[in-house]
């Protein structure tokens, strides 16, 4: 058997159990034997390693990554306002389960004890094997043993019931409170010899009783036993997502981004009081019938609080968090703990201790890239690439939620943008039988910025249709209002129409300089490449656009249509479905999908696309006559019966007047009769198009009878040609 002897100086001992013999010291440990659990310490609870710089590759369904931007300074504030109105579980979009009521008696631990590995010291943060001692690196006395056992009497008023868990801070009872009989949880130090700890909880009476939110355990008493204090808070029955998590395995992707969204109004309540969570993780939210709840404060501190404890735990933790924690530390255990409940991450907290697995490393990544985006934009390695504020991201989660939901149902959950107007081919005037083709145009527009002091001259001045008095006018708002950033994008959204991209450019490098952050700048630069009819280079800036608004659909559509335009039809496939899924009256959509799917020669498919463009929408006709000729257009596959018979189906509905219904009853007997005439087809007089036979000298007849309607409404020449075609096309006679 090997003799460890005991490395402390003067000391002769040998290593028995972990521990010195002679002085009690610990066997020393290599710094990743810490790696795991919460630990606290007064100046920096998370130590940096190198791995907070390093990040795995990023490769999306777009083959693509997110931007880094550089810019000096911060583009955050303290803290954000919030304008959050959610309300529900899941926003409406998903039923979850109640949760049975248990007996909370029944959640008494039988032997409560700290596990060897959430053992730590609370002075120097080293791992500890004993219950109670003397540290072996520092000699910090501590204790990790309850102190309070059942029927104890706390106060005057609790009786304590057991022990029901421990966190960071200390363990927690469940206790019965005898004068307004309730049950309460009692939560004390987890290592009562701990001053640190002790000064921690001291805090958490100052200010945590001020906290009154829905989804935040209420705080009732602060109360002293002897030595040592509790404090007395609500008690929540139910399940943590810890337990759900370890019961069930990976959840399922709309339940876990339910769980998070709706907790996240709790982190905007705390950021706009001042206060950071610090510690975020499943352990942390209990999931009570049909709503959570944050149930552990003891993390909890001001924002400005240089001074105090830092507690977090290793692969939840943001890089920078040993520095401080701050709202976008926050965000970045939101976005973990998300990630944590939807996949198994290897290495959580060594390779992938910053980082989330790629979509070659996990598939989840590859089915939902709105959601990675969503991920990686919360835990990016940089505060200031991560959202904003817990609002923001909550914003963000509903979107993808809702695509998820429309995916997995089959049902549109469309909701109302707060960053963009409405699909301007929605609005499109033109002639019912012209095919809609890409164009930029009908792209939707970004809402302007209420605050923006010149919002109400810059529309003003786009109300003006000389696009050259709307340049002049809009020169005039941006010098009058240099803030006014809506004036500069908007100025040079018109030079960049006019053909002058390159004084266009300079404004928007220098907005750029001022707000590397700003999405818009990306939005209309995609735009000014559209319009120079450069789409390959309009993809890298709606794909950022995408990252900076994963669950915004219209970023999505843009993508598609650039990919459209430039070529890439797979991918313009993936996003026009997945918009048109999701919120069919984004029109440009179901018809850029019907273009891609015909493209590839999958007829029906883009018929099927063509059928989601709503009944109430502006070009539903449209929508219906592109779908009847898509049926009979000629390309590869050439159209067979089944076709006609559609085409046919889908013209006796419409409710066509005048020239447009003869122009498509035309096409649809010409496509017809050119078929059986060169033998493609054979004839059947059992089958009907549009009335006639499918036999040449029938579908003649019908067609030389709607070419003479469509004379009759024409004059001049273009009435001559129809009534020459129209005698060409009539069936032979003897006479």
């Amino acid at each position: 058997m090997t003799v460890v002897r005991c490395q402390q100086k003067g000391c002769a001992g040998q290593i028995q159990d972990g521990y010195c013999d002679v002085c009690g010291h610990a066997e020393p440990r290599p710094l990743a034997a810490t790696s795991a659990g919460t630990a606290p310490t007064a100046t920096s609870g998370i130590r940096p390693t190198s791995a907070m710089t390093t990040g795995s590759a990023v490769t999306t369904g777009t083959g693509s990554s997110p931007l880094s931007r550089s810019a000096k300074g911060s583009r955050r504030s303290s803290h954000s306002s919030s304008r959050s109105t959610r309300k529900q579980l899941g926003a409406g979009l998903i039923t979850l389960p109640d949760l049975p009521s248990t007996d909370p008696e029944k959640a008494v631990l039988d032997n409560p004890t700290v596990p060897e590995r959430k053992r730590f010291c609370p002075k120097c943060d080293s791992q500890l094997k004993r219950e109670s001692g003397f540290c072996g690196k520092c000699g910090q006395r501590y204790s990790f043993i309850p102190t309070l056992k059942h029927g104890d009497l706390i106060g005057g008023q609790y009786e304590v019931k057991g022990v029901i868990a421990y966190g960071g801070l200390g363990w927690i009872y469940l206790g019965f409170d005898k004068i307004l009989n309730r049950y309460v949880v009692l939560k004390g130090l987890l290592n009562a010899l701990d001053p640190v700890s002790a000064a921690a909880a001291l805090a958490e009476r100052q200010f945590l009783a001020s906290v009154k939110h829905p989804n935040i355990v209420g705080i009732y008493n602060f109360v002293q036993q002897g030595a040592e204090g509790f404090i007395v808070m609500e008690y929540v029955g139910g399940q943590t997502l810890k337990q759900i998590r370890q019961e069930r395995g990976p959840l399922p992707v709309a339940e876990a981004i339910a769980y998070i969204h709706r907790i996240l109004p709790a982190f905007s309540y705390l950021h706009q009081q001042g206060l950071v969570y610090c510690d975020f993780k499943p352990d942390n939210v209990m999931l009570e019938r049909d709503d959570v709840k944050l149930i552990d404060m003891g993390g909890v501190r001001r924002i400005e609080d240089t001074e105090g404890d830092i507690y977090g735990t290793v692969g939840y933790s943001a890089p920078e968090a040993a520095s401080g924690p701050t709202v976008a530390s926050d965000l970045f255990t939101i976005g973990r703990t998300l990630a944590v409940l939807l996949t198994e991450i290897k290495n959580f907290t060594t390779q992938h201790r910053f980082t989330l697995p790629s979509p070659q490393e996990d598939s989840l990544f590859v089915q939902q890239e709105s959601l990675f985006r969503a991920l990686l934009r919360s835990t990016a390695e940089k505060p200031d690439d991560r959202f904003e504020s817990a609002d923001e991201m909550a914003d963000q989660l509903l979107g993808v939620l809702r695509e998820v939901v429309s995916i997995q149902t089959g049902e549109s959950k469309a909701g109302v943008s707060s960053f963009f107007g409405p699909d301007a081919l929605a609005f499109e005037s033109g002639h019912e039988l012209e095919p809609i083709v890409a164009d930029y145009h009908h792209l939707p527009q970004p809402l302007p910025d209420p605050a923006d002091p010149g919002l109400q001259l810059v529309s003003n001045a786009g109300a003006l249709s000389n696009i050259s008095r709307r340049i002049m006018a809009l020169r005039s708002v941006s010098e009058k209002l240099p803030k006014s950033r809506l004036a500069k994008l908007r100025l040079a959204t018109s030079l960049a129409e006019t053909g002058n991209e390159p004084e266009a450019e300079k404004i928007f490098e220098a907005l750029e300089k001022e707000d590397p952050w700003d999405w818009r700048i990306l939005w209309y630069r995609g735009r000014m490449r559209l319009h120079q009819n450069r789409a390959k280079d309009a993809l890298p800036f709606f794909d950022q656009v995408y990252f900076d608004l994963p669950g915004e659909l219209v970023p999505k559509l843009a993508l598609g249509l650039s990919a459209e335009m430039a070529g890439n039809v797979d991918l313009a496939i993936k996003m026009y479905d997945l918009v048109s899924r999701t919120d069919p009256s984004l029109v440009s959509a179901c018809f850029g999908l019907a273009r891609c799917l015909h493209a590839k020669g999958q007829r029906k498919a883009a018929v099927e696309a063509l059928d989601r463009v709503p009944h109430t929408s502006a070009v539903y006709l449209r929508a219906r006559i592109e779908a009847a000729r898509t049926w009979i257009r000629g390309d590869s596959p050439a159209p067979g019966v089944g076709e006609l018979t559609q085409a046919s189906a889908v013209a006796e509905t419409l409710t066509l007047e005048g020239m447009g219904r003869f122009r498509l009853s035309s096409m649809i007997l010409y496509t017809a009769l050119d078929l059986v005439a060169s033998r493609k087809l054979k004839a059947d007089p059992a089958i009907y198009i549009l009335g006639e036979p499918l036999e040449e000298r029938q579908l003649r007849a019908g067609l030389e009878k709607s070419l003479r309607a469509m004379a009759q409404l024409a004059s001049g020449d273009e009435r001559v040609r129809l009534v020459d075609r129209a005698n060409e096309i009539r069936p032979r006679t003897l006479v």
